[in-house]
């Protein structure tokens, strides 16, 4: 029997599209069956987890019964406890270690290494718990930033008590002293004057100490106001004069600030009045304290300059610390209570700016404190009306020269 070949290229062409359909339809169960079979793998959370998870607040980590992530939130990631799907510390694993062992909660406080490079550790409150029967939950809280601030306030404490032992103990044997020495005058008037100067620096001591705790608290933004630096710097000169001239040291002031300061006046006397009088402890008798202001890039800059011994380079990165002394003999004959470049520091920090310190053994030191300007109402309805019509200040130009040109010319050369 012969076929028709039309008839025969009709049939395998529909084999063909019923082989390829079916190809297909086969194709698309299997990837439908891979699917159900990954979400069937998903792990399965206690009801009601993931959405506590999601808005406590806290860096979060699950694993499985062999220490996998199964989820981790992106703080942990961020405080790298957490790389790929691998619990970093092993500190945390021996807390999931346990938990699993006794089914017990555990929370330890762990300074961590930040990540695999550097020294920077990272302080948590962590807290380990089962979650399910198959799970692990870390719960971490950073806790680095109220640390190191409970450190520095216990290390603030403990350098009070320190210093105010000295000058108490002082008193106390002096008054000794004084009650056995009753009925010699010389003796007697010799402990009085030696009490006196410890009572002043006992007095000058807890006033620092009170001070630099207020400064702490104040508020610059809501309760600051223009203020005039060269009225400041004036009255901080004026408070400075009479323990400069029991030294023979002259203080000399040129320059002015051309626009106000936005801050607190009392704050800012009292920062510059601890500048004038750090320079006044540490000059030799018979020089010269150097104060000089000037305007520059919307900036007032108040340089003091002392002819002192200067300062090395490492102490110039301690000086601002609280109680740190360069020569704490010298500083405790003097008066000086550690404390007051620690306020200035402050000071200038609460108002926006920064101050510097430029010394050389020998050639003295020169402190710059730079604020910023306030804006004057002509500039800013210039500014405004003709916004290109402000020429650019030339190096060269009169305001840049007001006060010198560097940090020692700001102050007084000797």
């Amino acid at each position: 029997m012969t076929v028709d070949p039309v008839l025969l290229s009709l049939v395998t062409g529909l084999v063909g599209l019923a082989l390829g359909v079916f190809g297909m339809l086969a194709y698309r169960a299997s990837e439908a069956k891979h699917s159900q079979l990954l979400f069937d793998d998903e792990p399965t959370l206690p009801e009601g987890a993931a959405e506590v998870l999601s808005i406590i607040g806290r860096a979060y980590v699950i694993v499985d019964a062999i220490d996998g992530v199964v989820r981790a939130s992106p703080a942990a990631y961020a405080f790298g406890l957490v790389r790929g799907h691998t619990v970093v510390h092993d500190e945390l694993l021996n807390l999931t270690a346990r938990v699993r062992r006794d089914g017990v909660i555990e929370q330890e406080q762990l300074e961590l290494p930040r990540g695999p490079l550097g020294k920077g550790t990272i302080i948590l409150q962590v807290r380990v718990a089962s979650l399910g029967a198959e799970y692990i939950l870390i719960l971490a809280d950073d806790r680095t930033e109220i640390t190191r601030t409970e450190e520095i306030r216990n290390d603030f404490v403990a350098n009070v008590s320190h210093e105010l032992k000295t000058p108490v103990g002082a008193i106390s044997l002096l008054a000794e002293a004084l009650d056995d020495a009753a009925e010699d005058e010389v003796a007697v008037r010799r402990f009085a004057q030696r009490m006196h100067k410890e009572s002043g620096r006992l007095s000058a001591l807890v006033q620092d100490i009170i001070e630099l705790s207020r400064l702490q608290g104040a508020d610059i933004v809501r309760k600051g106001k223009p203020v005039n630096l060269n009225t400041v710097i004036q009255e901080a000169v004026d408070r400075n004069r009479l323990p400069a001239e029991s030294n023979s040291i002259e203080i000399v002031v040129r320059g002015t600030v051309d626009e106000p300061v936005f801050g607190d006046p009392d704050q800012l006397m009292t920062a510059f009045r601890n500048l004038i009088d750090n320079a006044i402890r540490y000059s030799p008798e018979g020089t010269r304290v150097g104060i000089g202001l000037r305007s520059r890039d919307g900036l007032a800059e108040v340089s003091v300059t002392d002819q002192g011994t200067g300062i090395t380079a490492e102490e110039q990165e301690r000086i601002f610390e609280r109680f740190y002394r360069i020569d704490a003999a010298r500083s405790r004959s003097t008066g000086g209570t550690g404390l007051g470049l620690s306020i200035v520091k402050h000071v200038v920090s609460n108002h926006g700016g920064e101050v510097t310190v430029w010394s050389m053994a020998g050639q003295g030191s020169t402190f710059t404190v730079r604020l910023p300007e306030m804006e004057s109402a002509d500039d800013a309805q210039g500014a405004e009306a003709q916004p290109s019509a402000q020429p650019t200040p030339q190096p060269d130009s009169k305001p840049e020269k007001k006060g010198g040109t560097n940090a020692q010319e700001q102050g007084v050369s000797a």
